[in-house]
């Protein structure tokens, strides 16, 4: 963080409470620390460092389910000029279970309409694990993932239909690939843990910049860092040409 100075970064999965972070994590390399902890312990949590004053801080997006698992933060960073959010948000995963299948399907079938609401009265930027990877292009192995969890026809079409250019309820941009629109093997965010997955880079692509038509416009670069491994997943960076 001190060597690239971001704007802002935004972390999933911190799996830890207020007390945990406290004197120790709240800010970092001159980023202050915006965060939404699960209520369960050692589970879930999103946050956003930055080195930029926001304008609101929004905790949680108005979920009677989810928001209880530490989700979403959003940094609102709005001017007489503009309105503009920062989101970090984390998508349930479901490849524990049907169970959390289920937990997922109707996660998504809240958060379209939330992110429908936003475009309408702001621009933002959501960088997330969304935990689908959304063609064939974004995972190694796609003809053996068709029935599992990520890779699912309906969060496939969940993404189409967020991802369309044209229709009503859609015209959200996925940054990376309007960027690079054909790289599968250097695509990769996600390794499993499992054999040799990340030595092998069978990876797959589930770590987004999600963003509005007219800041996305504004993205000049992108990079997946590669050259340390701080977990399963790599950093995803977007330059883009705007201030804070």
């Amino acid at each position: 963080m001190a060597a690239t100075r971001p704007d802002c970064i935004c972390v999933q999965e911190v799996k830890a409470q207020a007390a945990d972070m406290a004197n120790r994590f709240e800010r970092l390399a001159d980023l202050q620390g915006h965060f939404h902890f699960a209520q369960k312990k050692g589970y879930s949590g999103v946050g956003i460092y930055t080195r930029h004053v926001p304008s609101d801080v929004v905790i949680g997006y108005g979920s009677t389910e989810f928001d209880a698992e530490g989700r979403y933060v959003e940094l609102r960073f709005d001017t007489p000029a503009r309105k503009l959010s920062i989101i970090s948000a984390y998508f349930p995963s479901g490849s524990s279970g049907e169970e959390r299948q289920q937990a997922k399907f109707r996660f998504l079938a809240e958060f379209h309409p939330h992110l429908m609401r936003l475009k309408a009265e702001r621009d933002f930027i959501l960088c997330g694990d969304i935990n689908i990877a959304h063609q064939q292009i974004d995972l190694k192995n796609w003809r053996s993932n068709q029935k599992n969890s990520g890779f699912l026809p309906e969060e496939r079409a969940w993404m189409t239909k967020l991802l369309h250019t044209t229709d009503e309820g859609s015209g959200i941009i996925d940054v990376y690939r309007q960027l690079q629109p054909t790289a599968t093997d250097t695509a990769y965010t996600w390794w499993s843990n499992r054999g040799q997955a990340y030595a092998n880079n069978v990876g797959w692509r589930l770590d987004y910049h999600l963003a509005t038509p007219a800041i996305a416009a504004l993205a000049r670069a992108e990079h997946i860092y590669k050259g340390e491994k701080f977990s399963d997943h790599a950093p995803i960076t977007v330059d883009y040409a705007l201030t804070l």
